[in-house]
């Protein structure tokens, strides 16, 4: 069983998974520890998964999960998460916005008993939290407004809930991402809000964050994540997750358990 499964969810992202990739594999094999790659395409379009499938000759231990069908950035998080086999699990973007040597600050916080650690890019969490280039003044005033909203109705005490490099253990993982329901970009909120409500201790940790201005999040994302915050609070009220009576219920870690090859290159 690997230490670290790397989980990499991407969509026509044919001209970054390259650079990533070679990231992720420069400073793993440098590591003394087990590991794997699990790059997840979101039913891409373009070559993602014919570039992945190169690299597989060249990267250890990367595996291709390659869905024919798009299905949102929480769908196939929560796909690989279930589907990965590491003591610890983390996800990070395609555009390697948050660089994977982030890792190192969470080890401490898993030795002090942390299940879940959450990189942060905003200084209200963390004071050491740094943007290489600030986000445009209309996605700041947006996330901003997001952050205070999303705090009011499911996760408070956060202010950074969509920073794309999260760590769990793996029963965390488990635990979680066998009750999520969120197929897109709500899904960070959605984690967070059940990784809380079971109990597990939550650490935040700064990041480095380089702004891609060429990200796929856009105004009506924004729209559709508020969308979506509403409906983990009225999943929350109703007991979707099943917290009351701690049973999982998450329809893709069932099927990843009963079929663990199936999608994969």
């Amino acid at each position: 069983m690997p230490h670290l499964s790397v989980i990499i969810p991407a969509y026509n992202e044919e001209k970054r998974i390259s650079k990533t990739l070679l990231a992720v594999d420069q400073y793993l094999t440098k590591q003394d520890y087990d590991y794997e790659i699990l790059v997840v395409s979101d039913g891409s379009k373009d070559k993602t998964a014919e570039v992945v499938a190169n690299f597989q000759k060249m990267v250890r231990n990367l595996r291709l999960i390659d869905n024919k069908e798009n299905h949102g950035k929480g769908w196939v998080v929560r796909q690989g998460m279930l589907e990965a086999q590491g003591n610890f699990r983390v996800f990070m973007d395609a555009d390697n916005a948050t660089t994977i040597d982030h890792i190192e600050k969470a080890w401490p916080y898993f030795k002090q008993g942390y299940d879940v650690v959450i990189g942060t890019r905003d200084s209200r969490d963390h004071k050491e939290a740094k943007q290489a280039v600030s986000q445009p003044f209309l996605k700041r005033m947006l996330g901003d407004m997001g952050n205070i909203l999303i705090q009011a109705v499911a996760v408070w005490g956060i202010w950074d809930t969509q920073c794309g490099f999260k760590v769990f253990s793996a029963k965390a993982a488990k635990e979680v991402f066998s009750r999520s329901l969120i197929d897109r970009w709500g899904f960070d909120i959605e984690a967070l809000a059940v990784a809380k409500r079971l109990g597990f201790k939550i650490a935040l940790i700064p990041v480095y964050w380089i702004n891609d201005p060429d990200s796929k999040v856009n105004l009506k994302g924004y729209l559709k994540t508020f969308i979506e915050l509403f409906q983990i609070k009225a999943n929350l009220i109703s007991d979707k997750y099943h917290l009351k009576s701690k049973k999982s219920i998450g329809s893709v870690g069932q099927e990843a358990e009963q079929n663990p090859n199936k999608k994969i290159v």
